[in-house]
């Protein structure tokens, strides 16, 4: 698939579908709207979206206070078939071996990016809104990297 090139269906997903994942999904249909059907799951759901994640996520006007954490088994349960999905992005190691594993039947791209897990690496809440600050923008520059800019701007509730 060519760089910059939206795909018709993009999945992203990370180890608890908290914070990486549903920033990128948050991301993806804030920057590219209906272009792409965005999804995201965890290797597990063992947690709810994370405040910190919210937080810096409205600072940019996406919101993601609504999101429901997931996981790859979830997914299967709600008939949501990954090879239904024309790209796949890993987040996480462990997300990218699931995503491998589960879509060897299928013909289908999964992508890695190396993207900052923000939990633990730091104590009160400027440095840690800071580390979260720093994942959300490693995803946006890898996002526009790989999509293209942002074509939604006109967003009225921005």
């Amino acid at each position: 698939m060519a760089q910059n090139t939206i795909p018709a269906s993009v999945l992203f997903c990370c180890d608890h579908n908290s914070i990486r994942s549903p920033i990128a999904e948050g991301m993806m249909k804030k920057f590219y709207g209906r272009a792409a059907y965005v999804q995201s799951a965890g290797v597990k759901n063992d947690m709810e979206v994370d405040g910190f994640a919210i937080a810096v996520c409205d600072e940019i006007g996406v919101r993601i206070e609504n999101h429901r954490s997931r996981s790859f088994d979830e997914m299967k349960d709600w008939g949501d078939d990954l090879g239904g999905f024309d790209l796949i992005v890993a987040l996480s190691p462990a997300s990218q071996r699931q995503a491998l594993e589960l879509t060897r039947v299928f013909h289908l791209d999964v992508e890695y990016w190396p993207i900052m897990d923000p939990t633990g690496l730091a104590e009160g809440r400027e440095a840690k809104l800071a580390a979260y600050r720093q994942t959300r923008d490693q995803i946006q520059a890898r996002m526009v990297e790989r999509f293209g800019p942002p074509i939604m701007t006109d967003d009225p509730a921005s």
